[in-house]
């Protein structure tokens, strides 16, 4: 069987070096060269695979990533800004969610139906946008008919000159409608209500175990019931298209295109990989650990987990796991895991300098963000270069002296600091705001230099 990634993956990322795709990294995260080579390596790889002969590429495995760093250094969004690049089926889960005190929690195979599930939608939203203008135009069809009735020809006139008419009536009435002169008229629909039956699991199963097609057994179940509705001309007309979308789509062949996606270009993100870290030995509730391991070791290795989809296989699916490794290192894992895992880079801590460019470099800038934010009150926020300087330094500080939770102190920091504009900013007269090195100093200083304040507020 020929390797093949969908056609939109090809387009996007097929032709971007290693040093192009870091270089599209960098617009949204700052530093951690290593990890973005890293991602880069790995996903021209997969490129790479595509071109080999299919016996050949069935053999070559991904090179999983683990990622060893601090929270808030930019693991996670390095992994989605990456799945976003190759517009793959992306999924982040957190390891520890597979076990709650000692006890396995979620069956670990649920991540591969849950990557599953998002890329069907994300196939169905790609043949939606293909099949959209046709859906539109039998919806109005479908709407015409129902504002404007063909009538029966009477005995003394003629079929064709009848038909003629009508057809004109019809598109003057197709022009009326796309330009909105009937918005305001209502039309009765036959609406299909949805009904979702309540029925319960046994714990610890799910439907795939079941194996039993509830839909299959009991369809009218499942239908709903029509219902004759009243609508507006334009919510009548969403109503249809969406009809008609649904009929344009072949559900089955959707299916089949979301498993081969997910088989040949799937990544998952396994985060705090470091909690389940821990031989056998251990007391009290964290004995769990390596069962958890165990159970994620043969989804890494390659394995077949039945979806309602069909069968898909994770051999070749990416995993990058992330862990900030402070108590347990990597070591740790128990030996298949850590082989499975072969590329290893470190991130490092964000100090100072790092911050003053998260807040003003990247696409997404949380500067950038509260400018926006605040313009939608007819606002002008303007920050100076000196209190840029400044909050990315109290942000350190705070990390310094309390946990150190990276970057995403700075979202603390900025809401304490835009606290008193953001409520007064409807009621303000003056509608140009400078934030400069005095104003954050006199919003915050306190704060941060109060530690056992700052351990609470900041």
């Amino acid at each position: 069987m020929a390797i093949y990634l969908p056609e939109t993956t090809q387009s996007s990322a097929g032709t971007l070096t290693p040093r192009q795709i870091v270089a599209e990294l960098d617009k949204h995260v700052v530093g951690q060269a290593a990890a973005k080579r890293a991602v880069a390596i790995a996903l021209r790889n997969r490129m790479r695979r595509q071109k080999l002969t299919p016996e050949l590429a069935e053999e070559i495995a991904p090179k999983n990533i683990l990622m060893i760093g601090p929270t808030g250094v930019g693991k996670t969004e390095i992994a989605r800004r990456l799945a976003k690049l190759a517009q793959s089926p992306f999924l982040k889960v957190e390891a520890s969610k597979f076990t709650e005190v000692g006890y396995v929690g979620r069956d670990v195979d649920s991540m591969i139906r849950d990557l599953a599930e998002l890329a069907v939608d994300m196939v169905r939203a790609e043949r939606l946008e293909d099949v959209r203008g046709k859906a539109k135009q039998h919806a109005e069809d479908r709407l015409l008919d129902i504002l404007l009735p063909p009538r029966p020809v009477a005995p003394d006139e003629e079929p064709a000159a009848v038909r003629d008419a009508q057809h004109q009536t019809r598109e003057r009435f197709r022009e009326q409608l796309r330009a909105g002169r009937l918005d305001a008229r209502i039309v009765e629909l036959d609406v299909r209500e949805k009904s979702f039956p309540s029925f319960e699991i046994i714990a610890g199963s799910n439907v795939e175990e079941v194996d039993i097609n509830l839909k299959d057994m009991l369809p009218g179940l499942f239908q709903g019931k029509n219902k004759k509705r009243k609508l507006k001309v334009p919510e009548a007309l969403e109503y249809l298209t969406q009809e008609e979308e649904q009929k344009l789509i072949d559900m089955d062949s959707v299916a089949r295109a979301a498993v081969e996606r997910v088989e040949q270009a799937g990544i998952i993100f396994l985060d705090e990989i470091d909690k389940i870290a821990g031989r056998e030995g251990s007391h009290g509730p964290d004995v769990s650990r390596e069962g958890v391991q165990r159970d994620i070791l043969p989804i890494v290795e390659g394995t077949t987990v039945n979806t309602k989809y069909g069968m898909v296989r994770t051999d070749h699916i990416l995993f990058i796991a992330a862990g900030a490794f402070h108590v347990s290192k990597p070591s740790d894992l128990i030996p298949e895991l850590q082989g499975r895992f072969p590329i290893r880079v470190e991130l490092e801590a964000l100090g100072k300098d790092e911050f003053v460019r998260i807040l003003t470099e990247p696409r997404n800038a949380l500067i950038k963000q509260y400018i926006a934010l605040m313009g939608t009150e007819g606002i002008e926020l303007a920050f100076t270069s000196d209190a840029i300087r400044k909050i990315a330094d109290f942000a350190q500080t705070v990390n310094e002296r309390t946990e150190n939770i990276g970057a995403r102190r700075l979202h603390t920091v900025l809401e304490k600091l835009l606290d008193e504009i953001s409520f007064e900013g409807p009621d303000l007269v003056e509608k140009t705001v400078t934030i400069d090195e005095a104003y954050v100093t006199k919003m915050l200083a306190d704060i941060v230099k109060n530690e056992d304040l700052s351990r609470y507020i900041l």
